[in-house]
């Protein structure tokens, strides 16, 4: 089922040499790109207020990445690679484009894939925008602000602990509320600042709806592990790329040359990416709603704030530029919750 969009947003069938997805466009075809890339479990529709309102003289792009949307469902994520699958598909959409530069923007795990673009070639990024991105180290089963593995085989991160409850709605397309672990219930409860409702809600969870499933998709394999909380992660599918395992060497985004300048935006209330993040094995088993905890000391809730954090200051000490910000009474998406806030900062940004 083809997702509606906004007045100004149209949606092209695009293939580049990796990968057949939908994109979204907007503004002018000979204006400045700007390429955004969404997060998990969702996909490019989550940007359209931020496509439709860019300035004149831009030209919006947002693919449906690798495992999401429209996206071809024979591309699998490797999840062995990280984040380098999707960098690799950016680039590559770049490349069909015909540019060889342009501003980028992430969300939650499309922040993870912008820091890997970092890595990989900054002199293609002519600004940063990462609107509450995953940690550059990963996602769960890391203990401090250096991404310190909590265990060796990195127990507690992955796709082995995805709920089951909201893989089975997500497969049978429910926009329903009659589950707190519904899609729906799920954006209304973690992705936003509650009581905040979309005016596209539906087109929100459509596409949530539309997130590619299975054991080389999402939730994605997973291995029983000796250590708590006894499942480490696969090697297929986006949520195990999230990995610490498969992070790589994040120093890479400290000494990479050039440096674009980076706007870091993130919600007061987000709890997907916090120091106490909702789905947090570390954080849960504090809390009591994980069995079997062994204790701070053995487990602490991964410090995602303080981690992207001390990476942005080593980043501005060899020699780059950020600004963080945090948008008051907004959640995981403050540019969906907010979008006008969002981009009285954005704008300027990228116009530099």
């Amino acid at each position: 089922m083809s997702i509606p969009t906004m007045e100004g947003v149209i949606a092209k069938p695009v293939t580049t040499k990796r990968i057949s997805t939908r994109v979204l466009f907007s503004g002018s075809d000979d204006g400045i790109p700007v390429l955004f890339l969404h997060g998990n479990v969702s996909s490019a529709t989550w940007w359209e207020d931020l496509l439709v309102s860019l300035p004149d003289g831009y030209r919006g792009i947002a693919p449906d990445q690798r495992g999401f949307g429209e996206a071809d469902f024979d591309a699998k994520v490797n999840a062995t690679r990280g984040m380098e699958d999707f960098a690799d598909d950016a680039f590559a959409l770049l490349d069909h484009l015909g540019y060889d530069k342009a501003h980028v923007v992430g969300n939650s795990l499309g922040g993870m894939v912008v820091w890997r673009m970092l890595r990989k070639d900054s002199k293609r990024l002519l600004s940063v925008t990462l609107a509450d991105p995953g940690s550059p180290f990963g996602f769960g089963a890391t203990r401090d602000e250096d991404g310190t593995p909590t265990t060796s085989d990195f127990a507690g991160s992955g796709g082995g602990l995805s709920n089951p409850e909201l893989i089975k709605r997500l497969g049978e397309g429910d926009m329903s509320t009659e589950s707190d672990f519904s899609p729906r219930s799920a954006l209304r409860a973690l992705l936003v600042k509650p009581p905040f409702i979309s005016a596209r809600e539906d087109e929100l969870v459509m596409s949530m709806n539309a997130t590619h499933l299975g054991e080389e998709d999402i939730p994605g394999d997973s291995e029983q592990s000796a250590n708590w909380p006894h499942m480490a992660p696969g090697k297929w599918g986006a949520t195990n790329a999230t990995s610490p395992k498969y992070a790589g060497d994040v120093n890479k985004i400290i000494t990479c040359d050039p440096k674009p300048k980076i706007l870091w935006v993130r919600g007061s209330h987000d709890l997907v990416v916090s120091d106490t993040a909702a789905s947090d094995p570390g954080f849960l088993g504090r809390v009591g709603l994980l069995p079997g905890w062994p204790g701070e000391k053995e487990y602490p809730p991964q410090p995602m704030i303080g981690q992207i954090r001390k990476i942005l200051e080593k980043y501005a000490s060899s020699g780059g530029e950020f600004e963080e910000i945090v948008i008051e009474d907004t959640g995981h998406v403050p540019f969906i919750e907010k979008p006008e806030e969002f981009n009285k900062v954005f704008h300027p940004h990228i116009s530099v």
